[in-house]
């Protein structure tokens, strides 16, 4: 199969000349050739589909794919935490064809993870700010200097967006992360902007928890966090493989904060030589999907509310979304979620517990059947036109179907329960190839041909779930 390389020569020369500097991680695994064709460019909201992203090509990229927690910042009991195996997690992603990650920031120096219902204090290290003194913050090391950054953790922000574009995969840059200082006991004593913790007198608290530092309560620590995304974007922006978020499941009273960070990347970004798309995620706890919707955002990543669950109602093209579980279950879903998901036009993500390290079992096997789905729908939407692909819920009696309408060249429909789907072909006259795939294996079993021009009933070929594909054949078309 071929696959997708976002970078140019000179990008892939200077792979080569960062992985050497790899903090932690054994990224020099990553193949030293492209192994997807070119890239036309960074993601852009499609101009004909709007529920998915193009990059320039006219095709539509669907975005699906495993995250994890330290991915970019190490986190795990030990004091330095344990190297996070980038090189491995790659080689994870392409045996389960994925080809998107959330690249996790941890703004604290701790994670206590009793919130998550596991006895633990983690250490997380690099942070983005220099820890130079003079005097010890309260963790025992030296302070942070808020307007010096830490040349290892950029050196490895970028070498790891550059080793993930050479397998293909879209990397979202997380700036800010709201969950930790909310809920993880003694998050804002580590945290770099802690008056205790810093040389340059900035203290973001205002209530005992630092939540204001994910407000504009404060304008020198708004003017030190625009010097760090800034950074952040003059480190990666050169890259067609990136995208940004902006925080984490942060706090409701955040949400002037997010969207005007939204607004400033895209102003920043519009005397660069590329732009990038920019998401806002579910605010927890207690946050809507309409401030979601209403944002500047490019993308999405919305709450249970509305069905995202169980029945995740049909994107409408207002805005791209990216399904998550992280911010549906936290750690959870199951496989038919992925298939819902995908036939109504929406992106989903997976947060894995991948290794166990930070939270979870490793390596879980009860989490398999939702990795390998993703890297099936993945695959069907490789050879689908997906740009011409909307949901078409009264098309198929299980209520999931995705088409080409109203040319009828393609069906994809979800048989959640299996057994028998009326599919309304109406707009398809003439004969359809039919393809089951099984969800439990991705294996495919070739039907008889069916006449379209009218509804048809079919039955799967197997127990259990099932897709169903009715195409016409390239001659036919």
């Amino acid at each position: 199969m071929n696959r997708r390389t976002f970078l140019s020569q000179t990008s892939r020369a200077a792979l080569g000349a960062s992985l050497a500097a790899t903090v932690g991680g054994s990224v020099a695994a990553a193949p030293a050739k492209p192994r997807r064709p070119s890239a036309a460019g960074p993601l852009r909201v499609h101009p004909g589909n709007r529920r998915y992203f193009t990059d320039g090509s006219g095709k539509a990229v669907y975005l699906t794919g495993s995250h994890t927690w330290a991915s970019l910042v190490d986190i795990g009991p030990s004091d330095p935490p344990p190297r996070f195996d980038f090189g491995g997690y790659l080689d994870f992603l392409d045996r389960h064809h994925h080809n998107f990650i959330r690249l996790w920031t941890w703004e604290p120096v701790t994670w206590n993870t009793r919130q998550n219902r596991r006895d633990a204090i983690h250490t997380a290290a690099p942070q983005p700010f220099a820890r130079t003194g003079p005097g010890n913050a309260l963790d025992g090391k030296p302070k942070f200097d808020l307007t010096r950054y830490d040349g290892p953790y950029f050196d490895r922000l970028r070498t790891r967006l550059l080793a993930a574009g050479e397998r293909g995969i879209y990397v979202s840059v997380m700036l800010f992360e709201g969950w930790a200082m909310q809920f993880s006991d003694g998050a804002w004593a580590g945290h770099p902007f802690h008056p205790a913790n810093n040389v340059n007198g900035i203290d973001a608290d205002g209530n005992g928890m630092g939540l204001e530092f994910h407000t504009l309560a404060h304008p020198k620590v708004t003017a030190l966090q625009e010097a760090y995304v800034r950074k952040v974007i003059d480190t990666v922006g050169d890259l067609d493989n990136v995208l940004y978020e902006i925080s984490n499941e942060n706090h409701p009273p955040s949400t002037a904060w997010q969207y005007h960070w939204i607004d400033s990347i895209h102003a920043y970004e519009r005397n660069k030589p590329k732009r990038h798309p920019v998401g806002m995620t579910f605010q927890y706890k207690g946050g809507s999907n309409r401030a979601l919707f209403d944002g500047p955002a490019d993308w999405i990543s919305p709450n249970p509310e509305g069905g995202y669950r169980d029945d995740p109602p049909a994107a409408d093209g207002s805005k791209v979304i990216l399904t998550d579980t992280d911010h549906l279950w936290g750690i959870g879903g199951n496989h038919a979620w992925v298939w819902k998901s995908f036939l109504r036009g929406l992106n989903p993500l997976f947060m894995d517990p991948y290794d166990g390290i930070v939270l979870g079992e490793p390596f879980d096997p009860k989490w398999e059947p939702i990795r390998k789905n993703l890297g099936y729908t993945l695959r069907l939407a490789e050879q689908m036109d997906l740009a011409a692909m909307t949901p078409q819920n009264r098309l198929a009696s299980s209520g999931y179907c995705l088409a080409d309408a109203p040319k009828g060249n393609d069906y994809l429909v979800y048989l959640p329960e299996g057994g028998e789907v009326t599919v309304d072909l109406s707009a398809a006259p003439g004969a359809l190839e039919v393809e089951w795939i099984s969800p439990r294996d991705g294996s495919k079993t070739t039907g008889e041909n069916v006449q379209g021009g009218r509804s048809q009933k079919l039955t799967a070929p197997a127990d259990g779930d099932a897709v169903l594909r009715l195409r016409r054949s390239a001659a036919t078309r």
